[in-house]
C-alpha cells in the first residue's frame, strides 16, 4: 500500500469512487449493495486502491441519485444495513483499505422528517428555523422574497400551502425542490450534524466527502442579483460564517486520535485566497482539484493544470487532491480512449514523454 494507515494518510492516498447502486450486487435482486462491494475488496486492493468514498448511501427516496436524504443515520435497505456498513468497513480495514461516507449538509430530501415538522408549523416556528422559510414578496406574497436561481433551473424557492389551501410562505432549495436548504444559523441544525458524524466516526468510518462544501450558509439579508451577475461573492455561496462550521467539525474529528479522522471538501470558488480559508489546519484538510476533469488529451494543457493544482496545494499548505473522475463527468477512459490507439504504443515515444 502507498499510503500506511497512519494519520496522514491521505496525502498520497488512491481513493476509488463507488456508486453502490450500479458497482456490484451481493443478492441477486439486480441492485449493487454492500454485500457486493464487500465481495469485491481483493479486486480493489489490487488496484492500489488505498481507500474507499462511497456516494451517498443513506434512506433517499433516490430523486437526486441519495443525495436527497431522508435519514442520514441509517442505510438504505436497497443497500443493505448498518451492521453491513461496519461488516464492510471491518474487511477494509483488514485489507489496509479506509471508507469515506458522502456527507450532504446543504440540504436534504423533501421526505426528511424535519421536513414533515416544518410544513406543519407555522411561519415563524421552532420547526421552520431549520430550513430557510421567507414570506414571499407582492400584496399577497404570490411572488419569491428573491431572484435566486437552482442550480437544477428556474427558481431557487417554492411555495408551500397552508392548511386552508391558501398560499403560504417559500422555502430556499439550491437544487430541486424535493431538496430543501437547511439553515445553517440554527443550532439544532449545528447539533443535528455533529451527532451524525459521531455516530459514523463511532462506527468506524474514517472521514466523509463533503458536498457543495462551500454551500451551507447564505446572505442573512437575502439581497437580489443584479440583472448581469453578483459583483464579488455570490450571496448563495462561500459566506464567511461558513469556516465556523468547519473549525467546529474539525475539533470533533481530532477527538479521535488514535484513529484519524479526514474531511475533503467539494468546493468551487475563484482563486488560492478563496480556497485558502477551507484549507486552514482547524478546516478541512483537503478539497477536491478539479483542474484535470475538464483537459483534453493534451500534454501542454494537462502540465499547465498539474503545476497550477500543485502551486494551489503548496500556497494553501496541504497536498492536491488529485480528481480524474467523479459522477459529474464522463468516465477518464470515455473521455480519453479514443483519442488514439495505444494498445501498442512506440517505446521511443514513451521514453521521450517520461524525459520531458
Amino acid at each position: 500500500m502507498k499510503a500506511a494507515m497512519s494519520g496522514s494518510w491521505w496525502s498520497d492516498a488512491v481513493v476509488y469512487q463507488v456508486y453502490l447502486r450500479s458497482f456490484a450486487d451481493g443478492n441477486g435482486d439486480g441492485v449493487g449493495d454492500l454485500d457486493g462491494l464487500r465481495s469485491r475488496l481483493g479486486h480493489l486492493v489490487d488496484l492500489g486502491v488505498d481507500a474507499l468514498w462511497l456516494n451517498p448511501c443513506y434512506v433517499s427516496p433516490q430523486r437526486d441519485h441519495g443525495y436527497d436524504i431522508a435519514d442520514y443515520l441509517a442505510i438504505d435497505p436497497a443497500y443493505g444495513t448498518t451492521q453491513d456498513l461496519v461488516d464492510l468497513i471491518s474487511q477494509a480495514h483488514a485489507h489496509g483499505l479506509r471508507v469515506l461516507l458522502d456527507l450532504v449538509p446543504n440540504h436534504c430530501s423533501d421526505q426528511h422528517p424535519w421536513f414533515a415538522q416544518a410544513l406543519a408549523a407555522p411561519a415563524g416556528s421552532a420547526a421552520r428555523d431549520r430550513f430557510v422559510f421567507r414570506d414571499g414578496r407582492g400584496p399577497a406574497g404570490q411572488l419569491p422574497p428573491n431572484n435566486w436561481g437552482s442550480v437544477f433551473g428556474g427558481p431557487a424557492w417554492t411555495r408551500v400551502s397552508e392548511p386552508d389551501g391558501t398560499g403560504g410562505q417559500w422555502y430556499l432549495h439550491s437544487f430541486d425542490a424535493s431538496q430543501p436548504d437547511f439553515n445553517w444559523r440554527d443550532g439544532d441544525v449545528r447539533a443535528y450534524f455533529e451527532d451524525v458524524l459521531r455516530f459514523w466516526f463511532g462506527l468506524g468510518v474514517d472521514g466523509f466527502r463533503i458536498d457543495v462544501a462551500h454551500g451551507l450558509v447564505v446572505a442573512e439579508d437575502l439581497p437580489d442579483l443584479p440583472a448581469d451577475g453578483p459583483i464579488g461573492r455570490h450571496p448563495m455561496w462561500d459566506q464567511p460564517e461558513v469556516h465556523e462550521i468547519y473549525r467546529s467539525w474539525r475539533r470533533l474529528a481530532e477527538e479521535y486520535r488514535s484513529d484519524p479522522k479526514y474531511f475533503i471538501g467539494e468546493i468551487w470558488v475563484d482563486g488560492t485566497e478563496r480556497l485558502a480559508p477551507y484549507l486552514a489546519p482547524d478546516e478541512l484538510h483537503q478539497a477536491f482539484c478539479f483542474d484535470l476533469l475538464v483537459q483534453p488529451w493534451d500534454a501542454t494543457r494537462l502540465r499547465s493544470a498539474i503545476e497550477s493544482g500543485l502551486a494551489t496545494a503548496q500556497a494553501v499548505g496541504t497536498s492536491a487532491a488529485w480528481t480524474l473522475n467523479n459522477h459529474d463527468v464522463h468516465r477518464v477512459v470515455t473521455r480519453y480512449g479514443q483519442v488514439q490507439d495505444l494498445s501498442e504504443p512506440d517505446p521511443q515515444d514513451l521514453l521521450g514523454s517520461a524525459r520531458r
